[in-house]
C-alpha cells in the first residue's frame, strides 16, 4: 500500500508523459533481455553488453522516433526536444538498473532480482498513471503485468529454444 497523499505528492512534482513511455519501455525490455540471455546461459559480459547497446542504440533509436513523431503533430519545439531527452534519460537510467543488477547479483539469481526491479518500475509507473487518469489501479496493473509476462515468456522461450537448437 502507498503512503497517504503518496500519489498527489508524485502529480504535484513530475509530468508523467515525460516518463511513463520511457520506463515502461525500458522496464520490460531489460526484463525481457536478462530472462531471454539467461535462458540462452550467456555470460555475464553477454548479457551487459546487452543492456548496453539497448541503453544506447535502441533509446536513441526510439527517442529520435519520438521527437520526430511529435514534429510531425506540430508540438512545440523546445517541448519535443525536452520530451526527447527527458524519455531518453529515463530510458538510460532504468536500462543502468538493469546492468548495475547484472554486476551485482549472484549469478544464479540476477535474473528474479531483474524481474522484481522492471516489475517495480512497471507496477510503480502503471499506478501513477491509473491515479491520474482515475483507473482501476489494481486491474491496471494486472494487465500491464499480464503483457510483460507474456514478452518475458516469449523472450526465456527464444533463448531456451536457441540453447537446445544450437548446441
Amino acid at each position: 500500500m502507498m503512503p497517504r497523499g503518496y500519489f498527489e505528492a508524485c502529480e504535484r512534482q513530475v509530468d508523467l508523459r515525460q516518463f511513463s513511455y520511457g520506463t515502461t519501455s525500458a522496464a520490460v525490455t531489460g526484463m525481457a533481455l536478462v530472462t531471454g540471455l539467461d535462458a540462452a546461459s550467456s555470460s555475464r559480459v553477454t548479457v551487459i553488453a546487452s543492456l548496453l547497446v539497448f541503453a544506447v542504440a535502441d533509446n536513441l533509436t526510439d527517442s529520435l522516433s519520438i521527437h520526430v513523431y511529435q514534429e510531425s503533430e506540430r508540438l512545440d519545439t523546445h517541448a519535443a526536444f525536452r520530451a526527447t531527452l527527458t524519455n531518453y534519460a529515463t530510458r538510460l537510467g532504468v536500462s543502468v538498473g538493469f546492468v548495475l543488477i547484472v554486476m551485482l547479483a549472484p549469478a544464479a539469481i540476477s535474473a528474479w532480482v531483474a524481474l522484481v526491479w522492471g516489475g517495480f518500475m512497471l507496477g510503480t509507473m502503471t499506478a501513477l498513471v491509473a491515479h491520474e487518469r482515475g483507473a482501476p489501479i489494481a486491474t491496471e496493473i494486472g494487465k500491464h503485468f499480464a503483457l510483460a509476462a507474456v514478452v518475458v515468456i516469449v523472450s526465456k522461450g527464444i533463448g531456451t529454444w536457441l540453447v537446445r537448437t544450437l548446441s
